[in-house]
């Protein structure tokens, strides 16, 4: 199609002119090492806020694959940096695992285990493996399978449990943040420490990580995948459904990491079965989570309401569900829905004066000015990815 070509070029340049350059001059913390943990969306520096590991791990899939990209020296001293700062202050040597947070120096500060955050820093850990060829990040990615395995597995229901203290007793509260429901198990953990074993299978293809991939995929078609083509989002120890709450961006980033999952297993019964059900996701989120200007919503509660703010991550996780369906159907409609995506983040969620995205805007495309420009939760990992991804499917250079 002619929106092919342009599309490559408009995420080529949002990834050099506007993404990268935002971490790697404006996040660097040449003091205390590895990045700053906070920019407000001012654009302040908050230097004694601490670091996450979600952040961190996010940080160095992004720069190992935009070194991968393109081959710049200034990428790869970006994950170099990330990768000895988690090695060095993130890992807990002691007890397995990784910190949560660690302070602006780099001691730990946060101590517990949350098995949502292990999966990030073996997301990043197998990547920069898989570019760098460094033994020692796959080392350290094995010994966290390792340790969810050994800690966080159910053997009598299957799936993990959420969270653990520093000596792997199971908390009490199993939250991510305050806004989840404090329930043993949730899709959106399963769901990243599928996207983590996929790559560190990628890397390092063994049985016991295809069995334990296979066991995830089936979980979701199984247990998490509702008869809606909605991901159910929490559950009990037992998979039983504690809400009826339905998440749009989870959806359809779910319909392609599963995707994913099942072409490296390269097994064809399940590759069939997956695509099957992805692209029934994706056809239930178009009819259900998109706005009148294209851009996707963020969420429906219980009783039905929807949030109408357009948050900037499932933005960039649309585009790629809607690739991959075109790729799986060759339908253009798919692609175009990708492209009118495209162009309402461009030109509402792109900050295009102080660099990055905004977190989100409201329903008439107004930012929420206030929210962080990175933080916790506010990465380079959604739109960078969406951005690589895209260009290589699209016929660009490979994504590690």
């Amino acid at each position: 199609m002619d929106i092919i070509k342009p599309f490559i070029s408009s995420l080529d340049r949002e990834l050099r002119l506007n993404i990268l350059p935002f971490w790697t001059r404006r996040m660097i913390d040449h003091e205390s090492g590895g990045f700053f943990g906070r920019m407000d969306g001012y654009g302040n520096i908050h230097k004694d806020s601490p670091k996450g590991a979600v952040l961190n791990g996010r940080i160095l899939w992004t720069f190992c694959n935009a070194y991968n990209h393109f081959r710049e020296k200034e990428y790869q001293e970006a994950a170099e940096r990330s990768m000895e700062y988690i090695r060095d202050h993130f890992i807990d040597y002691d007890h397995g695992g990784v910190f949560w947070t660690v302070d602006h120096t780099g001691k730990p500060a946060e101590t517990k285990k949350q098995i949502y955050a292990i999966a990030f820093i073996i997301y990043g850990l197998a990547s920069y493996y898989r570019v760098f060829r460094d033994k020692t990040a796959l080392e350290l990615a094995v010994q966290l399978f390792d340790a969810i395995e050994d800690h966080s597995y159910d053997p009598a229901f299957d799936g993990y449990f959420e969270a653990y203290d520093r000596e792997w007793n199971l908390l009490s509260d199993l939250r991510l943040s305050a806004k989840d429901s404090n329930e043993k198990k949730t899709m959106n953990t399963h769901l990243h420490v599928l996207e983590a074993y996929t790559l560190l299978y990628m890397a390092l293809p063994n049985h016991k990580l295809a069995r334990r991939l296979e066991s995830l995929v089936d979980l979701f078609l199984d247990r998490i995948i509702q008869n809606t083509y909605h991901f159910g989002l929490f559950f009990s120890e037992s998979w039983e459904l504690r809400s009826r709450k339905v998440s749009f961006g989870h959806d359809i980033e779910g319909s392609w990491l599963l995707c994913e999952a099942a072409d490296v297993l390269d097994y064809a019964p399940l590759r069939q079965r997956v695509r099957k059900v992805a692209l029934e996701i994706v056809d239930m989120t178009l009819r259900e989570g998109f706005d009148h200007d294209g851009a996707l919503l963020n969420e429906r509660d219980e009783e039905g309401r929807l949030d109408s703010d357009k948050h900037w991550w499932p933005q960039a996780e649309a585009m790629i569900g809607l690739v991959n369906a075109y790729e799986m159907t060759g339908y253009d409609s798919y692609l175009e829905k990708a492209w009118q995506v495209w162009q309402f983040t461009k030109n509402k969620i792109v900050d295009p004066i102080n660099g990055e995205w905004y977190f989100r805007v409201n329903r008439e495309g107004w930012p929420y000015e206030k929210e962080d420009k990175a933080g916790l939760w506010k990465c380079p990992y959604h739109n960078s990815r969406a951005c690589l991804e895209i260009i290589r499917r699209m016929g660009g250079s490979a994504a590690a």
